[in-house]
Protein backbone atom coordinates (compact mmCIF):
# COMPACT_ATOMS: atom_id res chain seq x y z
CA UNK A 1 0.00 0.00 0.00
CA UNK A 2 1.18 3.44 -0.39
CA UNK A 3 0.01 6.57 0.95
CA UNK A 4 -0.11 9.63 -1.22
CA UNK A 5 0.49 13.44 0.52
CA UNK A 6 -0.86 16.55 -1.64
CA UNK A 7 -0.01 19.73 0.22
CA UNK A 8 -0.66 23.40 -1.10
CA UNK A 9 0.96 25.45 2.06
CA UNK A 10 1.02 29.27 2.41
CA UNK A 11 4.95 30.60 2.36
CA UNK A 12 4.03 34.34 2.10
CA UNK A 13 5.51 34.94 5.40
CA UNK A 14 8.19 33.73 7.78
CA UNK A 15 6.31 31.92 10.11
CA UNK A 16 4.42 30.53 7.12
CA UNK A 17 7.69 29.15 5.78
CA UNK A 18 9.27 28.10 8.69
CA UNK A 19 6.44 25.98 9.03
CA UNK A 20 6.07 24.43 5.70
CA UNK A 21 9.65 23.41 5.77
CA UNK A 22 8.75 21.57 9.28
CA UNK A 23 5.98 19.72 7.59
CA UNK A 24 8.39 18.79 4.36
CA UNK A 25 11.23 17.55 7.13
CA UNK A 26 8.37 15.52 8.99
CA UNK A 27 7.67 13.78 5.78
CA UNK A 28 11.04 13.18 4.80
CA UNK A 29 12.23 11.69 8.37
CA UNK A 30 8.80 9.67 8.30
CA UNK A 31 10.50 7.80 5.31
CA UNK A 32 8.93 9.55 2.25
CA UNK A 33 9.97 10.46 -0.92
CA UNK A 34 9.10 13.08 -3.07
CA UNK A 35 7.20 12.18 -6.20
CA UNK A 36 6.88 15.33 -7.74
CA UNK A 37 6.84 18.66 -5.94
CA UNK A 38 4.18 18.82 -3.04
CA UNK A 39 3.56 15.51 -3.62
CA UNK A 40 5.29 13.26 -1.26
CA UNK A 41 4.63 9.10 -0.96
CA UNK A 42 5.17 6.33 1.59
CA UNK A 43 5.24 2.86 0.92
CA UNK A 44 3.45 1.03 3.89
CA UNK A 45 2.97 -2.93 5.07
CA UNK A 46 -0.98 -2.97 5.20
CA UNK A 47 -3.96 -1.22 6.61
CA UNK A 48 -2.69 -1.07 10.14
CA UNK A 49 0.97 0.65 8.99
CA UNK A 50 -1.22 3.50 7.06
CA UNK A 51 -3.92 3.77 9.86
CA UNK A 52 -0.31 4.83 12.13
CA UNK A 53 1.14 7.33 9.63
CA UNK A 54 -2.15 8.74 9.22
CA UNK A 55 -2.70 9.54 12.64
CA UNK A 56 1.33 10.50 12.87
CA UNK A 57 0.78 12.70 9.78
CA UNK A 58 -2.64 14.14 11.28
CA UNK A 59 -0.35 14.66 14.58
CA UNK A 60 1.92 17.15 12.27
CA UNK A 61 -0.13 19.03 10.10
CA UNK A 62 0.42 22.48 9.57
CA UNK A 63 -2.21 25.52 11.10
CA UNK A 64 -2.76 26.47 7.14
CA UNK A 65 -2.93 25.09 4.15
CA UNK A 66 -4.57 22.12 2.22
CA UNK A 67 -3.22 19.07 2.88
CA UNK A 68 -4.87 15.91 1.16
CA UNK A 69 -4.10 12.15 1.88
CA UNK A 70 -4.45 9.15 -0.80
CA UNK A 71 -3.96 5.66 -0.29
CA UNK A 72 -3.57 3.30 -3.24
CA UNK A 73 -2.78 -0.44 -3.23
CA UNK A 74 0.77 -1.60 -4.74
CA UNK A 75 -1.13 -2.57 -7.79
CA UNK A 76 -3.05 0.20 -8.88
CA UNK A 77 0.62 2.47 -8.24
CA UNK A 78 2.31 -0.27 -10.79
CA UNK A 79 -0.23 1.07 -12.85
CA UNK A 80 0.97 4.45 -12.74
CA UNK A 81 2.53 5.95 -16.33
CA UNK A 82 4.26 8.95 -16.66
CA UNK A 83 3.47 10.76 -19.33
CA UNK A 84 6.34 13.60 -20.34
CA UNK A 85 8.72 14.19 -22.98
CA UNK A 86 12.24 13.95 -21.87
CA UNK A 87 12.30 12.04 -18.55
CA UNK A 88 13.67 14.13 -15.76
CA UNK A 89 16.88 13.72 -14.63
CA UNK A 90 15.97 13.56 -11.09
CA UNK A 91 13.44 11.08 -11.31
CA UNK A 92 13.60 8.75 -8.09
CA UNK A 93 13.56 5.59 -9.76
CA UNK A 94 14.84 3.59 -6.75
CA UNK A 95 11.38 4.00 -5.73
CA UNK A 96 9.47 3.89 -9.47
CA UNK A 97 8.07 0.64 -10.36
CA UNK A 98 6.05 2.93 -13.21
CA UNK A 99 6.23 2.82 -16.78
CA UNK A 100 7.94 5.98 -18.36
CA UNK A 101 6.29 6.96 -21.89
CA UNK A 102 8.11 9.62 -23.80
CA UNK A 103 6.58 11.71 -26.32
Amino acid sequence: MRLFVMFDLPVRTAEERKAAARFRKFLLNDRYYMLQYSIYVRICGGMEAADKHEQRLKNNLPKNGSVRLLRITERQYTAMRILCGNPSPDLDTDHEKTTILTL
